[in-house]
């Protein structure tokens, strides 16, 4: 068995990969405030509850874009099961080139998405990933990583307005009826999903004018789901692309050797 780890600035996403197939994924918060051996009881439950021995892990391969965290993961996985993690970086085989001016500026999530996507849905490709920030990475008809955009996430945004704006209330995250919201909860999900929807819509349109070739649009992430119904510019849905693509480069650096 192999080990995947995403860290996120929200969220942590475990995932275990058996003969090249993701056999189970678990969710947690990202929570600076654990230790690695509190991070280990908690992952250490996981495997308890599905039967699984942490002694049958042969590799682990960690993608991260809050480096506190991942010194903390590297610490727990070196301590409890004794495995030096690879960690993803430009600097490995990703299978593709990156052409960002900085590859080293580029998220580890967002080349996870990137290799992931090009393998399984071809190129050209829009990825867009519902995150803490809602992003877009284009990968061209060549199989390169040109780029993309950054936005603010919906979950970001609606947090944003609760804690800075006092008589605006913590709302839950679904389209209303009505464009015209006749309360201020309606009134915020409009602003924020509706919102949110024609800004995707208007920047899948505008990368598209950039980005030669007919891109087939894929989302990821925690929203996806709920936006791609509302929208015929999202082609497909893929909850688990991220840790297919740190599989995917895992198992590019271990065929390689690096």
């Amino acid at each position: 068995m192999d080990l995947m780890v995403d860290i996120g600035n929200t969220h942590t996403v475990l995932g275990i990969f058996k003969n090249d197939h993701l056999e189970q994924h678990w969710r947690l918060a990202s929570q600076f405030a654990r230790t690695e051996d509190e991070t280990w009881v908690v992952i250490d439950s996981f495997f308890k509850m599905e039967s699984l021995e942490p002694r049958q892990i042969d590799g682990v391969c960690i993608s991260s874009v809050v480096p506190e965290l991942t010194r903390i993961y590297r610490r727990m996985i070196e301590k409890y099961l004794s495995i030096k993690p690879m960690h993803i970086s430009p600097d490995l085989n990703l299978g593709l080139d990156i052409l960002y001016q900085d590859p080293y500026a580029v998220g580890a999530d967002r080349i996870c998405n990137a290799v992931a996507g090009k393998k399984k849905y071809g190129v050209p490709l829009i990825v867009l990933d519902f995150g803490t920030a809602t992003t877009f990475d284009c990968i061209n008809e060549n199989g390169d990583y040109l780029g993309g955009v950054i936005c603010p996430g919906i979950e970001s945004a609606a947090a944003i307005l609760h804690q800075k704006a006092a008589k605006l209330p913590k709302i839950e995250l679904l389209f209303p009826q009505r464009v015209i919201g006749l309360n201020t909860e309606e009134s915020m999900q409009s602003g924020i999903m509706f919102g949110s929807l024609k800004l995707i819509e208007g920047m899948i349109k505008m990368i598209k004018k950039e980005l030669a070739g007919n891109p087939k649009i894929v989302a990821t992430g925690g929203l996806a789901h709920t936006i791609a119904k509302r929208t015929k510019d999202i082609d497909l849905v893929d909850e688990n692309l991220n840790l297919e693509g740190i599989y995917q480069i895992y198992k590019y650096n271990l065929s390689t050797g690096d």
